[in-house]
């Protein structure tokens, strides 16, 4: 399985996104969409606004928050397969 997260240094969903994978032991690869050329017009090319953290699990794009709830450790812990603690 191949995931990319899209994060920014300031944003805290994105930090909390990063401690869930790394606490289940997924390999990710980061892309910090403020330092590295091009990520932020991709993101916005795939989900039509800057929302970060985004999650690309094996090319489908995955928003692993919602605004006002924070991160969706139900959602992520079902999408992965993983048994929630």
């Amino acid at each position: 399985m191949q995931i990319l997260l899209y994060t920014a240094s300031w944003c805290r969903d994105c930090r909390e996104a990063k401690r869930f994978l790394e606490k289940h032991n997924l390999p990710f690869t980061e892309i910090d969409i403020e330092t590295t050329p091009g990520a932020a017009a991709e993101l916005v090319r795939h989900v039509g606004k800057r929302a970060i953290p985004q999650l690309v699990i094996d090319g489908e794009w995955v928003q692993p928050y919602r605004p006002g709830r924070g991160f969706l450790y139900e959602e992520m812990s079902e999408r992965f397969g993983l048994v929630r603690d």
